[in-house]
């Protein structure tokens, strides 16, 4: 099995070439292998917990990238994060004003969720600041 291709000008003139399936395949495959990671591959979600007292959210952050690099040194704006509840500072720490560190800055393997609960009045807004990309 085979894919064609033709191409043709206006003088009629045209030229073929034959693309076996194996060949497109390994061509895309490399594409996807040898991508980059970007900021796009950390994903950050929260949601609130339903529990009495001081409100309680659970933070969510994956690598979603699938290129086998994992990045590290990832920070997050985070304002002036603070929990009633204590977060592990090896899984989530705020650093300076609007600068968290997550996983200790160690490298965040593809689909590793790193996952912790924080209890506040206020839901904090985070977003992805910066990390090293392979």
């Amino acid at each position: 099995m085979s894919l064609h291709s033709v191409h043709g000008d206006d003088n009629q003139n045209s030229t073929a070439a034959v693309i076996k399936p194996a060949q497109v395949y390994s061509n895309y495959r490399k594409l996807l292998l040898h991508g980059t990671c970007t900021n796009r591959d950390i994903s950050i979600s929260q949601s609130r917990d339903s529990s009495s007292g001081i409100p309680q959210y659970i933070v969510q952050i994956v690598n979603t990238c699938v290129s086998g690099c994992a990045p590290s040194d990832i920070h997050l704006h985070c304002g002036w994060f603070a929990s009633a509840r204590i977060v592990n500072p090896r899984i989530f720490k705020r650093l300076f004003y609007d600068d968290c560190l997550v996983n200790g800055g160690k490298p965040l393997k593809t689909s590793q969720i790193i996952r912790f609960t924080y209890s506040n009045s206020f839901m904090y807004p985070l977003a992805f600041k910066s990390a090293k990309f392979c």
